[in-house]
């Protein structure tokens, strides 16, 4: 039996419901609109009557702020109602914590839940306005509106999934048979990249590949997991500054001086960026490097005073962007900015503990009329992913003192979304070695589904109108305390000493997290848990989190692990092992969906090769340079005062807490009235137990 549940906040609590009142009546001009009251709608199966009358109170609602109706709503006949649900596989953080805490009062299994926002509007609208309305606060890409009935059971009847298919006819296909190919499955890399692999099934392996196998080596060589944007080859240059060709030439001797008569890279965006740092470090001048084959963050060395003694720390720096993401879903797409630079740091074993967020977006104050096609509207764009960002951050316990978001009209066609952190641990802490054949992958963490499928190729391909349609199931909605259990288990010493190598289900889920640990994997798809069924194999290859991690244990001390994730309340599960051929094997239902050579995967497809024109400057012309028409400085103050760039952010700064861990030195606004904005964000390492009266450089990140 369903039981259904609907919870209000009480006059004075309703901030919601009156925010998005006055967001409709001000941006969508809605004068006829009179009233919004927002209700939290929750259905449960299976909880006896005494548990539900224990949970009413407790769970479902506050009775000091909140008001609860069983079953039904006592509507107006007059009243617009619409409930809003996330589509089938968003995760929906609100119907899990709920059965999370019922399972609490249960002391049993855990319970179906579903949870849903009822909207209900009062006012003389026409259908217009009401679809209006709807199309405003509904946003296709992760929900849709829900209906109104209560269900007879919660449970979803999910199809058998069928067998994974090959491609039958692969290596046989003419140029256009590979260009439809391509155009019908919507690939990440090009067509150049299909024949690659073409001729490889058909050389080497001598078989059709199987879907499976397409989709990961289509996640594996996408720009986002390989970079191929700053990887391809420039084969001719053409220089038409003196100032930048003397810089290209100092370049040149730089590449000789670092590579010695040893193969060359290709000159490429990547070797361009790098090559100072390489010179630096083998004229032995960055002895703070921190240097290993498990690459998981920019990280240094520091020695660093704890309680007086010197210590040596690894410090972890990790910057993300999701623009698409966010640019589609705010509020998930900014989650999983913070939570998907959070993990890289984090399965290098640090603890992350300071952030900042800084943002790129067109004018909030436009009309809602004012919106491109296809897009959202720029202020429901910087609210929804303020609110995105800071849920996560202040969920996981991450302080985030430096936020800034810059207002121009170059970012309304694409906004820009970066998070930016820091972690440590002892260096002590974190054990890096080789893994050998008999090794085991233990997965922990969340389990998987069909949100994150696709985020590694979404966000490498071009996009068109289609794309918000489409692309909703690549956009994750994140569980941060999830993630916090697993930053949790990694600041103990006896858990990361056990782990040879760490990866993030980020990018490519398991066939690049697992994939990328060792050259040699057999993976056992049937054992990754699900959130729910009906998952096929190449799902469960290639949906991505940052909730889950991959490690690698020598087979002695895997029961060990488990038993200190459990610990801490973290599901984990025996995923794969290291063998010795050079191949990644993937079993789902007891078949081999993927076999596939490690050199071939590492050749990161068919060389990519342009060539460049730079042009010299127009420095006549430049922002920093033009000549204003007006000396009059009373109407320049009066302009630049004008300009939204130089309104208070501090409303936007106070979403974000910037003194969680308590290690925060200076807040995001100081001065006599504390109204100053810092253009700096300086913590205290969290592994220093004391503050001391004067502070050492060493004991402080910027």
């Amino acid at each position: 039996m369903v039981r259904r549940i609907f919870v209000q906040k009480r006059a004075g609590y309703d901030v919601e419901s009156k925010g998005v009142l006055s967001d409709l009546k001000n941006n969508l001009q809605m004068s006829n609109l009179e009233d919004v009251i927002i209700l939290n709608r929750y259905d449960v199966e299976g909880i006896s009557d005494k548990a539900f009358e224990t949970a009413k109170n407790t769970i479902f609602s506050e009775p000091q702020v909140d008001i609860c109706y069983e079953e039904e709503y006592p509507k107006d006949p007059k009243d617009i109602i619409f409930g809003v649900e996330f589509l089938p596989g968003q995760f929906d953080q609100r119907a899990n914590s709920l059965s999370e805490c019922l399972q609490i009062i249960t002391e049993g299994k855990k319970l179906l839940s579903k949870s849903a926002k009822i909207y209900v509007l009062k006012g003389n609208l026409n259908k217009e306005e009401i679809a209006k309305i709807k199309s405003y606060l509904i946003n296709p890409v992760d929900s849709r509106e829900c209906s109104l009935e209560k269900p007879e059971t919660l449970e979803d009847k999910m199809k058998e999934p069928e067998d994974v298919k090959i491609v039958k006819g692969f290596t046989e296909m003419t140029d256009e048979n590979v260009k439809e190919f391509y155009e019908k499955y919507g690939f990440a890399m090009d067509i150049e990249d299909l024949k690659f692999c073409q001729k490889y099934f058909r050389d080497e392996e001598k078989r059709d590949p199987s879907m499976t196998e397409m989709k990961m080596i289509d996640t594996y060589w996408s720009d986002h997991c390989r970079h191929t944007t700053f990887m391809t080859k420039l084969e001719v240059i053409d220089i038409k500054w003196d100032l930048l060709e003397k810089v290209f030439e100092d370049y040149k001797k730089s590449r000789k001086y670092v590579y010695d008569n040893k193969k060359a890279k290709d000159i490429c965006l990547m070797d361009i960026a790098t090559i100072a740092v390489k010179e630096l470090k083998k004229r032995g001048l960055l002895k703070d490097l921190d240097e290993s084959e498990e690459i998981n963050a920019c990280s240094i060395k520091a020695n660093i005073k704890v309680d007086g003694k010197e210590e040596e720390y690894l410090i972890m720096f990790k910057n993300e962007t999701h623009n698409h993401p966010t640019e589609i879903e705010p509020f998930g797409g900014a989650a999983t900015c913070l939570g998907g630079a959070i993990r890289d740091p984090l399965s290098g074993r640090t603890y992350v503990y300071q952030a900042m967020r800084v943002t790129g977006c067109g004018d909030p104050r436009k009309s809602v009329a004012e919106t491109l096609p296809n897009k959202l509207p720029q202020r429901k764009l910087t609210n929804e992913a303020a609110r995105g960002y800071s849920s996560y951050g202040n969920q996981i316990g991450l302080a985030t003192g430096q936020v800034a978001e810059i207002y121009n009209e170059g970012y309304v066609a694409k906004r820009m979304e970066i998070g930016a952190l820091v972690g440590a641990a002892p260096a002590k802490n974190v054990v890096r070695e080789r893994p050998t054949p008999g090794d085991i992958i233990i997965l922990l963490g969340g389990r998987t589904g069909r949100d994150g499928c696709g985020g590694a190729t979404g966000s490498s391909k071009a996009h068109n109108s289609k794309s918000l349609a489409t692309c909703g199931a690549e956009v994750q909605k994140g569980n941060a305390p999830e993630e916090r259990k697993i930053q949790r288990l990694f600041r103990k010493e006896e858990v990361t000493r056990l782990i040879k190598r760490c990866n993030d289900f980020g990018a490519g889920g398991v066939s690049v997290a697992i994939g990328e640990l060792a050259d040699g994997l057999e993976i056992d798809l049937d054992k990754v848990p699900k959130k729910y069924e009906g998952l096929d194999g190449t799902e469960l290859a290639i949906s991505e989190s940052q909730e889950r991690m991959a490690v690698v244990v020598a087979k002695e001390n895997a029961e060990k692990f488990i038993h200190l994730a459990e610990e801490e309340n973290i599901e984990t599960t025996i995923v794969a092992k290291v063998i010795e051929n050079p191949r990644v094997k993937m079993y789902w239902r007891g078949k081999v969906i993927v076999d596939l050579s490690r050199k071939f995967l590492d050749t990161n497809g068919d060389v990519k090769k342009s060539s460049v024109s730079v042009l010299k400057p127009d420095y006549e012309n430049s922002y920093f340079t033009r000549k204003t028409n007006s000396n009059d400085i009373e109407k320049k103050w009066k302009e630049t005062l004008q300009d939204l760039n130089c309104c208070s952010q501090k409303g936007l700064v106070e979403r974000f807490d910037s003194s969680i861990g308590a290690g925060t030195v200076l807040m995001p606004y100081g001065g006599k009235y504390q109204l100053s904005p810092r253009r700096r964000y300086v913590c205290k390492n969290p592994y220093i137990k004391r503050i001391y009266k004067y502070w050492n450089y060493n004991d402080l990140w910027i």
